[in-house]
C-alpha cells in the first residue's frame, strides 16, 4: 500500500503525550503555533506521500554509483533533494539569521520521520547537512558561519561527517589523519576516512566535510582531535566556488541496505581545510553534530517502522488464509497476525513518543537554559537511539513475517524495510556504546536525571506501572554501587528495561486523552511492559559470567 504521513498521529502524540504546548509558550518558539505546526506538518507529509515515497524502490533497485570519479544517484533523487531543500526543511531548526526557520527540533524530528518512511536513503542526506548546521551555529568562526550555513540552509550545499577510519572505528582515538598548517589560517589535511554517508553526489553545488584530525602537537587519544571544514570545492570570499580541493571518493560501499545512499571512501591529501572551535576540542564539535545525529537515528528506526507496519497491515487486510473467528475474513482476523500487528503499532507509537519527549527536553532546554531540561535530553538520547532503531528493525522484522513466505520475496517491498534499517543500530555509534554512555557519563550525576524521570512516572496511577517503576528505582540505585565493568554488562539490559517502562507511560498518557486509545494501551501494559521485567533481572547478573566462559572455550 502507498505510504501515508502520519500527520494525526504526529500531532496527537505532540499535543497529549509529551507536552509540546510548553515549547510553543516559550519566547524562543512563539512562531510554533498550532496553525504553524498543523500547516507544516501537512505540507511536509504532502511532499513526503507524492514526491519522495515513488523514489524509494529506485534507490534500492538502482544504487548510487562511482563512475570515472563522479558520484552517479539514483533515478528521481536530485528532484526529491530539491524538493525538499525549496520546502525549506533543511533548516527548520536552523538560526534564522542564516536563513532558517529558527523552529523546535520536534517539529524538525517529525518531518524528519515522514521523510525516513517515505525514502530513507534521501532522508539521510539531510540528517547529516542539518547535524553539521548545527556543529557550525556552535562551534565556527562568524566568518564561517556567514558562508557556509546559508548554503547549508538552501540545499546549494550539503554536510557530512567524517570519523571513522580502517583502523578507528568507535575507538576515534586512533585516527591518524593529519592537519598541518599551511601559514595562512586553513590547514593541510591528509587521511582516508570510511563508512562517510552521502560522501558527494551529483545536484549541490558543494559537500562540505566535517573531518576530525590530529595537529602535529596534538596528543594521542580524542584529547589531541581537532575539527576541520574541509570543502570538495573552496568557496570565494563572496561564495563562489573556486577550484577543486585534493579531495576525492576512493570506492562506494556495497551494503545490505540503503542502496541510494552513497557510504564513500574518502581520500584527502593535503586538501584545504579550515579549523572548526579550538585546537584539540574537534571531538567537544563533533559532539554536538553526533548527539544530533544520534536522535535523528533513532527517528529513522522509528520511521522503518511506520513504514513496514502501514505495508505489513495494508498486505494482512487484502490476504484471506484458512477460516478465522469471523470467517473468511482477512488474516488480520486471525489471533496470531493481530498479536504481531498490535505489537507493530503498539511499539511503533512508543518509539514515536520517546523521540518527542526526547527532542521537546532539547526544545526546552535552548529556549530555558534550564539545567534539568538539559539533563533529561541527555539522558533520553541514548534510549531514543538505541530503543528507536532496536523496534525499526524488529517491527521491520514482524513485517516480513506477516507477509509469510511473500515478505521473503523482493517484489513485495517488505524485505528492503529491514535490510534498510539494519544499519541505524550500527552507525552514529552502536546500540551497545548508546547503553554504555547511559549506565556510564548519564549515571555521572549521581543518577539525578534518571529518578527525576522516574519521579514523574510515578505519579501515573496505574499499578503495573508503579510497581515497575519502583523496580527500575531500585536498579538504577544498584547500577549506581557497581564498578563500570558490571554496570557495562547489563548497560543494554537497563537501558531497554528504561525503554519499555517509558512506553507503558506514554500509552497511557494516550489513553487518558483518548478513550479510543485504551484497547492498545492494554496490549502494551499486558504484552510489553512485562519485558521491563525480564530486563532488570538481566540488568542485574553483572560482568562475572561474561568471562566465566574463556576465550579458548568461545573459540572453541
Amino acid at each position: 500500500m502507498p505510504y501515508r504521513a502520519p500527520v494525526s498521529e504526529l500531532r496527537f502524540v505532540l499535543d497529549h503525550v509529551v507536552g509540546f504546548d510548553r515549547v510553543a509558550a516559550t519566547e524562543t518558539f512563539a512562531e510554533a503555533t498550532p496553525e504553524t505546526v498543523d500547516a507544516i506538518l501537512t505540507e511536509a507529509g504532502r511532499m513526503c506521500e507524492e514526491v519522495l515515497a515513488p523514489l524509494n524502490r529506485q534507490g534500492d533497485l538502482h544504487p548510487a554509483r562511482l563512475e570515472n570519479g563522479v558520484v552517479r544517484t539514483s533515478p528521481g533523487f536530485g528532484d526529491g533533494f530539491r524538493a525538499i531543500a525549496e520546502g525549506g526543511w533543511l533548516g527548520m531548526s536552523a538560526d534564522p539569521e542564516y536563513g532558517g526557520m529558527g523552529l523546535p527540533i520536534a517539529l524538525t524530528m517529525a518531518v524528519n520521520e515522514m521523510m525516513g518512511s517515505a525514502c530513507l536513503s534521501l532522508q539521510l542526506n539531510p540528517l547529516m547537512t542539518q547535524g553539521q548546521i548545527e556543529a557550525l551555529e556552535a562551534h565556527a568562526s562568524d566568518e564561517i558561519r556567514e558562508l557556509y550555513i546559508p548554503k547549508l540552509v538552501s540545499g546549494e550545499w550539503c554536510g557530512t561527517m567524517n570519523l571513522t577510519e580502517p583502523q578507528a572505528g568507535s575507538d576515534v582515538g586512533a585516527l591518524k589523519s593529519k592537519a598541518v598548517p599551511n601559514g595562512d589560517g586553513s590547514y593541510a589535511v591528509t587521511g582516508q576516512k570510511i563508512y562517510i554517508s552521502w560522501g558527494d553526489n551529483d545536484f549541490s553545488e558543494n559537500v562540505c566535510h566535517l573531518v576530525l584530525a590530529r595537529l602535529p602537537d596534538g596528543v594521542e587519544g580524542t584529547k589531541g582531535i581537532s575539527l576541520f571544514m574541509v570543502p570538495k570545492r573552496i568557496p570565494n570570499e563572496d561564495g563562489s566556488l573556486g577550484r577543486a580541493n585534493d579531495l576525492k571518493v576512493v570506492s562506494l560501499e556495497h551494503k545490505l541496505g540503503l542502496h541510494g545512499s552513497p557510504t564513500a571512501v574518502m581520500q584527502y591529501d593535503g586538501a584545504t581545510g579550515w579549523l572548526i572551535g579550538e585546537p584539540h576540542k574537534g571531538m567537544a564539535a563533533m559532539f554536538t553534530m553526533m548527539n544530533n545525529a544520534r536522535l535523528g537515528v533513532g527517528v529513522q528506526g522509528l520511521s522503518v517502522a511506520e513504514a513496514a507496519m502501514q505495508h505489513a497491515i495494508g498486505y494482512a487486510l487484502d490476504r484471506k488464509q484458512g477460516r478465522t473467528p469471523k470467517g473468511d475474513g482477512s488474516i488480520l482476523d486471525h489471533a496470531d497476525v493481530r498479536r504481531m500487528v498490535l505489537s507493530m503499532k503498539a511499539d511503533t507509537f512508543a518509539v514515536r513518543a520517546l523521540a518527542m519527549d526526547c527532542a521537546v527536553a532539547l526544545d526546552m532546554a535552548k529556549a530555558t537554559g534550564d539545567a534539568g531540561w538539559r539533563a533529561r535530553g541527555a539522558f533520553l538520547t541514548p534510549i531514543a537511539k538505541a530503543f528507536g532503531t532496536d523496534i525499526g528493525i524488529r517491527v521491520a522484522g514482524e513485517g516480513i513475517q506477516v507477509h509469510g513466505g511473500m515478505g521473503f520475496v523482493e517484489e513485495t517491498g517488505a524485505a528492503q524495510y529491514l535490510r534498510d534499517v539494519r544499519v541505524t543500530a550500527i552507525y552514529e555509534g552502536t546500540n551497545g556504546i548508546q547503553a554504555m554512555d547511559l549506565v556510564g557519563r548519564k549515571l555521572m550525576d549521581g543518577g539525578a536525571a534518571a529518578f527525576a524521570l522516574l519521579d514523574e512516572l510515578a505519579e501515573i496511577d496505574h499499578a503495573g506501572l508503579k510497581a515497575a517503576v519502583a523496580d527500575l528505582r531500585m536498579l538504577t540505585e544498584w547500577m549506581l554501587e557497581q564498578d563500570m565493568q558490571d554496570r557495562f554488562a547489563g548497560a543494554v539490559a537497563y537501558l531497554n528495561a528504561f525503554a519499555r517502562v517509558l512506553g507503558a507511560a506514554y500509552h497511557l498518557r494516550a489513553a487518558g486523552a483518548d478513550p479510543d486509545r485504551a484497547g492498545l494501551a492494554r496490549f502494551a501494559g499486558g504484552r510489553m511492559l512485562p519485558e521491563a521485567l525480564a530486563e532488570m533481572a538481566k540488568a542485574r547478573t553483572g560482568a562475572e559470567e561474561l568471562y566465566a566462559v574463556s576465550t579458548e572455550t568461545i573459540a572453541a
